[in-house]
C-alpha cells in the first residue's frame, strides 16, 4: 500500500495520479492507509465533478461513483484537509486538487515579475495567488475569489498600504473582512466565511480565514503585488464553458474540465478571449 508520502507524490503529478496508486491492485479498495486495517465503508453518490476527477485519479471514466472512486476521491481529501472527507466528487475538491498540483512551482507560466523582492503574485485566471521572492517561493499557492462582473479587482502592480486584523466593511453592510491588507483604494485581500467557490467578490481577494490570517503575518505595508489575468464570466454566454471550467483551462487541464453535457464547446478565438489578460 502506498505511504502517504507517495500517495502526495502521485497527486503532485497529472500524469499519475492518486487514483493510480490505488487502481493497481483489486485488494486495495478494502485496505486502509496503512495497509493493515479494513478501509470504512465509501458510500457517496456520484457528484458534479465525478468526470474530472476520475480523468485526474486515472480511473474509468464513466461519471459514476464506484466505492474505488469514492475510497480515492476520499483520500484526496484526507491529504489536502477537506471537511467532510466524504469522497463526493465536488467542486470544492477538484479545485483544490488543481491548486495541489502548482504548489510547487506555481510560476511555471512565468506571468508574475520575479523581483529580488518580495512580490505577492494575483494570478485571475487560475484564481489562486502565492507570494515570491525572486525565485523563492514564501506563501504556497492558495485559492482566492476575485472581483465579479462589474467589480473587477485591478490589475497592474499595488503596494499594501494599510493592514488591519480585525475589519468590517463600511459599504456592504458591515461585512466581515478578517486580516485585511489593503493594496488599492478598497480592494484588499481578507479572509471569508462564505463558500470561496462561488459568484466573485466586489473587488477584493478573498481567501479562507486561515490562509487570510498567514498572509497577514507575512506581508509588511510597502510590500508590492501583481495582479493580471482575468476572472473567467459566471455562468454559460454567448456558447463558452462557465468560470470553474475556465480556471481549468487556465491550469493547463485542457480536456479534462470539459462537461460532457455541454450544449456547444467553445471556439478556439472564444476560448482565447475568454482568458486573454
Amino acid at each position: 500500500m502506498p505511504s502517504r508520502l507517495s500517495f502526495a507524490t502521485g497527486l503532485a503529478c497529472s500524469a499519475a495520479l492518486a487514483g493510480q496508486l490505488l487502481a493497481s491492485s483489486p485488494a486495495l479498495a478494502q485496505e486502509g492507509p496503512s495497509g493493515t486495517a479494513p478501509e470504512k465503508p465509501c458510500t457517496s453518490g456520484s457528484g458534479a465533478y465525478q468526470w474530472q476527477l476520475e480523468k485526474k485519479f486515472g480511473l474509468p471514466q464513466d461519471g459514476v461513483q464506484s466505492t474505488r472512486d469514492c475510497i480515492v476521491i476520499r483520500r484526496a481529501q484526507q491529504l489536502l484537509g477537506i471537511k467532510p472527507a466524504d469522497g463526493k466528487a465536488d467542486l470544492r475538491t477538484y479545485r483544490l486538487v488543481l491548486v495541489y498540483e502548482v504548489r510547487k512551482n506555481p510560476n511555471a507560466q512565468g506571468k508574475c515579475p520575479v523581483r529580488k523582492y518580495r512580490v505577492t503574485c494575483v494570478d485571475l485566471n487560475r484564481q489562486i495567488m502565492w507570494v515570491q521572492t525572486g525565485r523563492k517561493l514564501v506563501f504556497a499557492p492558495v485559492p482566492i475569489r476575485s472581483g465579479k462582473d462589474g467589480y473587477e479587482t485591478r490589475r497592474g502592480w499595488h503596494k499594501i498600504y494599510l493592514k488591519r486584523a480585525r475589519h468590517f466593511s463600511t459599504i456592504y453592510n458591515n461585512a466581515p473582512m478578517p486580516h485585511s491588507q489593503f493594496f488599492n483604494g478598497g480592494q484588499a485581500f481578507h479572509g471569508t466565511y462564505s463558500d470561496l467557490f462561488k459568484s466573485g467578490s466586489h473587488g477584493c481577494v478573498n481567501m479562507y480565514a486561515a490562509d487570510a490570517k498567514r498572509l497577514f503575518k507575512l506581508l509588511k505595508v510597502g510590500d508590492r503585488v501583481y495582479v493580471w489575468g482575468t476572472k473567467p464570466g459566471t455562468g454559460k454566454r454567448h456558447g463558452v464553458y462557465s468560470d470553474d471550467v475556465l480556471i481549468a483551462q487556465g491550469f493547463g487541464s485542457f480536456g479534462i474540465a470539459e462537461d460532457p453535457t455541454a450544449e456547444q464547446a467553445p471556439t478556439p478565438r472564444e476560448l482565447a478571449a475568454a482568458l486573454d489578460e
